[in-house]
Formats: C-alpha cells, sequence, structure tokens
C-alpha cells in the first residue's frame, strides 16, 4: 500500500465524498435514497469559496479518506487565522492504517504554511475512538461545544 496522496476535490469527487459521508455509523441526517446531485449546489459553494478547502484522500487512484477545512480570521490572537476542520472520514475498512493521520498532518501543514495561528476541530462525544486519535495528534479538548439544531432535516 503505498502512501496517502491528499488533494483538492474535484467534482468528479463527489461520489466518493458522499460515499465516505453515508458509512458513518453517527449522523443526523440519513439520506441514503437522496440522489448524490443533490449535493452538487454545496459542493460547488464549497469548492469556489477561497476560505475553504475540500480536501480528499487517494490511495492507489482511489479516494479514501477526505476533510472539510473553513479558514477563518477572528480577532482572538491580534486578528490570527483559524483552521476549522469537519466532516474528517476514512473509508471503514481502511481504518486504523495511519491514513487519518496522513490526512490530517496534511491539514496542520496547510495551516502552517497559511501562518494560522489555531486548528480546531470538534467530534461527537460518542467517539472514543476519535478522541483518542486526536489525542493522539496533539489536539486537546480546551473547549466545550454546543449545538442548537434550528429544525430541517436530521
Amino acid at each position: 500500500m503505498s502512501g496517502l496522496l491528499v488533494r483538492e476535490a474535484v467534482s468528479a469527487d463527489l461520489g466518493a465524498i458522499v460515499a465516505l459521508q453515508r458509512e458513518d455509523v453517527i449522523r443526523e441526517v440519513h439520506e441514503d435514497d437522496v440522489p448524490v446531485s443533490a449535493y452538487r449546489a454545496a459542493f460547488d459553494e464549497i469548492t469556489d469559496d477561497p476560505r475553504q478547502q475540500l480536501l480528499v484522500g487517494e490511495l492507489d487512484g482511489e479516494v479514501v479518506a477526505t476533510a472539510q477545512v473553513t479558514w477563518v480570521r477572528r480577532l482572538t490572537y491580534v486578528g490570527g487565522e483559524m483552521g476549522i476542520v469537519e466532516s474528517v472520514r476514512v473509508r471503514s475498512d481502511l481504518r486504523g492504517r495511519g491514513l487519518g493521520e496522513q490526512l490530517m498532518r496534511h491539514v496542520l501543514d496547510l495551516a502552517r504554511g497559511r501562518g494560522a495561528v489555531r486548528v480546531e476541530l470538534t467530534t461527537n462525544a460518542q467517539r472514543t475512538a476519535a478522541r483518542r486519535f486526536y489525542d493522539r495528534l496533539g489536539f486537546t479538548a480546551s473547549h466545550v461545544g454546543m449545538t442548537y439544531y434550528l429544525g430541517g432535516a436530521r
């Protein structure tokens, strides 16, 4: 098995990204019968936004991982830029092989390259293995995340 190639997502990756999202056992929306095309507008908006990066990890030419990073400038840290990482996924049959670490190290390298002061993420409290994974990478549970649902599909 060769190393993970991390790159910006392109239009042809949408189906693979949706498939990775649908593998998740902790989902707030169960949309298995929704066609992939229903995600197209969101995909286009994300990939057209210079403050966002939708990344995919390829292994032997196949998309097997994904993460979304939003770059936000805040007044905190004297106007420092921060990366917010969302939707980190590695194909379930390939977990435990270091691919998630390669993907996240790429994200951290992107942040350093931009001069970002912080990278933050949230993970569901039920994801104990994910929390151990992020701890091992050097993330700290420094804040308490709160969610307020506004309705709609969940």
